[in-house]
């Protein structure tokens, strides 16, 4: 791996830089888990397309500019440098726009990649069941064939940007009677179509950007399936890799929350513990450390790699970083800072982001399911259970 930046790499980092510096709202926006908020962060997803920075990896036929990893990585550090607001649409670009560009036809490709690149239809995750959350394999919602449409009953819960959202993803049993990954089939919808139900999630801060979604005999499309029938497991696995790996949580956007903490620590001056002062060390190091890390890894999949099993020691990493560094920051700021209606808007960025830190190790497949991989594939240890 080669850390110096050719000179074609840095003059694609100052045109970012430039771009955002134009174009950056000013402020915060409103917390994408209401609606204003939402409303918002829509918004900014069409500015960025007007800009060609949907998705830069994507070719250019899909609303990308055909960039390479490293390319992405140093527009994401051109990003989250510049204060841009999260991305509404997260759940499109990186999770299921690489899983259609890797199992989706050439007409899924053309009718689903070009509209989520520019922010005109924003896409919910519905993974989740009542009783199949980290277990996604308890799947019972089901999808019943009916000449060139299926019809969809069931209950997916915790699915992110669905309260809002214009489409869904998700895993449905098609096979009568099939266990656990058997018989399964990934199927998109419109969330607007007759018989969906969405039914808004109050989280722990009061916001609603989750929704539980009620299926009762919802039509739809077999050309909306990726993959074959039956083939939802392997699509859906390769989903989550993606959703593990590298582009759902950039190196760039623990680095900036790393700067701002020891900006923090700083303007606190001496009233910061040893302790405290230590922790923010260790997040300093500990974001360049999976910055490195990606580096690394994204040299070795241009090179023809993967990352395979491995996904999963990013995910436990840069969500107990994530954890760590907000836990910090409250640490530092004091009792007061959880007073989330009084705080000021720095302050309060805080609360929130240690809000949604504690989620990390839950959502993408929880911390206790990566290490179980870990073990079994990446160390070679027996299943748990296995005699």
């Amino acid at each position: 791996m080669d850390l110096a930046y050719t000179p074609e790499q840095q003059a694609f980092r100052a045109e970012v830089r430039e771009w955002m510096a134009a174009n950056v709202p000013v402020g915060a926006l409103v917390t994408l888990e209401r609606e204003d908020g939402y409303r918002q962060h829509v918004a900014w997803e069409r500015r960025l397309a007007s800009g060609n920075w949907g998705m830069v990896t994507w070719p250019e036929a899909y609303g990308g500019r055909g960039l390479d990893l490293i390319q992405w990585l140093i527009f994401e550090e051109e990003y989250w440098r510049a204060g841009a607001p999260n991305r509404a649409n997260q759940n499109g670009i990186f999770l299921l726009g690489p899983t259609i560009m890797e199992f989706g036809t050439d007409e899924q490709k053309a009718r689903f990649l070009t509209p989520m690149a520019k922010g005109e239809v924003i896409w919910a995750q519905a993974w989740s069941e009542p009783g199949a959350g980290s277990d996604m394999a308890a799947i019972a919602s089901r999808a019943v064939r009916d000449g060139d449409h299926y019809v969809l009953t069931g209950q997916k819960t915790w699915s992110s940007r669905a309260a809002y959202a214009d489409w869904g993803f998700g895993l449905f049993r098609t096979e009568e009677g099939s266990k656990r990954h058997k018989g399964l089939s990934f199927l998109l919808f419109d969330l607007n179509a007759p018989g969906i139900t969405r039914r808004p999630i109050r989280q722990l801060h009061g916001d609603t950007g989750f929704a539980e979604l009620f299926f009762d005999e919802v039509r739809v499309p077999v050309a909306n399936r990726i993959s074959g029938e039956g083939e939802g497991w392997n699509v859906a696995m390769a989903t989550a890799g993606f959703e593990r790996g590298l582009m759902l949580r950039s190196p760039a956007r623990f680095q900036a929350t790393a700067a701002r903490l020891v900006e923090l620590c700083r303007a606190q001056g001496s009233r910061v513990s040893p302790g405290a002062r230590e922790a923010v060390s260790a997040a300093w190091k500990g974001a360049q450390a999976y910055a490195y890390n990606t580096y690394m890894v994204a040299s070795r999949i241009i090179a023809g790699g993967h990352i395979g099993a491995e996904a999963s020691l990013n995910k436990i990493f840069w969500s107990e970083l994530d954890r760590a560094m907000h836990r910090t920051a409250m640490q530092i700021l004091g009792a007061a800072a959880e007073l989330r209606h009084f705080a000021d808007g720095e302050v309060n960025a805080w609360l929130e982001g240690y809000i949604f830190s504690l989620s990390g190790p839950i959502y993408a497949g929880s911390n206790e399911i990566q290490r179980n991989i870990i073990a079994e594939r990446l160390l070679g240890l027996p299943r748990q259970g296995a005699g």
